[in-house]
C-alpha cells in the first residue's frame, strides 16, 4: 500500500503550482481536441456493422459502390470479410488498427491510389472465406498447390467482393 501512495503523492506533486496547472490545462485540451474529434467523426458508428460507415470516408466510394454491385453485397457486410471471426476482442483490436492507420493515412493523404491488403489483414481476409466457405472449399485448402504453397482464396478470387 505504501508503494501506491508513494506513487500517488509523487504524482500529485506534478500538478502543483503554476506549472502544474499549466500542464493539466495542456493535458485536457489535447484531451478535449481529442474527444471531439473522435465525436465529430462519429467513431461509434464504427463499432456496428453497417457498410455506410466505411464510406463515410470518400477515399473508400469505389470500394463501396463495388461491393453493393458485387457477389457478396446482400450476405455479407465489410466486417464479415475484413474482421476477424474468432473472438470479439480481437475483431474489435482489428478494427480500431485499420480503423486508426486509415483515418491517419487519408487525413495525411498519405495512401496508394490502389489500397492495398497487408499480411494481417490478408491472413483474416483469407480466414473469413474459410470461416463461411469451409464446409464448400475443405479439400482445397487442406492441400497445397503444385509449389507446396497453400492455396489462396484471393489469389483468385480477388474481386468476388466487389466489381473491378
Amino acid at each position: 500500500m505504501t508503494l501506491l501512495k508513494r506513487f500517488w503523492h509523487g504524482f500529485t506533486r506534478v500538478f502543483a503550482g503554476w506549472t502544474g496547472i499549466g500542464l493539466a490545462a495542456l493535458i485536457g485540451v489535447i484531451l478535449g481536441i481529442g474527444l471531439f474529434t473522435m465525436y465529430y467523426a462519429g467513431f461509434t458508428k464504427y463499432f456496428g456493422n453497417d457498410p455506410a460507415t466505411c464510406a463515410s470516408c470518400h477515399a473508400m466510394n469505389e470500394q463501396y459502390e463495388g461491393w453493393m454491385k458485387g457477389s457478396h453485397a446482400h450476405v455479407a457486410t465489410c466486417n464479415d470479410c475484413h474482421a476477424p471471426h474468432d473472438n470479439l476482442i480481437a475483431k474489435y483490436a482489428n478494427k480500431a488498427e485499420n480503423g486508426f492507420m486509415h483515418s491517419l493515412k487519408f487525413t495525411l493523404q498519405n495512401y496508394p491510389e490502389n489500397i492495398e491488403i497487408r499480411d494481417h489483414n490478408r491472413r483474416v481476409t483469407e480466414a473469413a472465406c474459410v470461416y463461411c466457405h469451409g464446409a464448400f472449399v475443405d479439400q482445397i485448402t487442406n492441400s497445397s498447390n503444385h509449389t507446396g504453397e497453400t492455396v489462396s482464396c484471393i489469389r483468385c478470387h480477388d474481386g468476388v467482393g466487389h466489381m473491378r
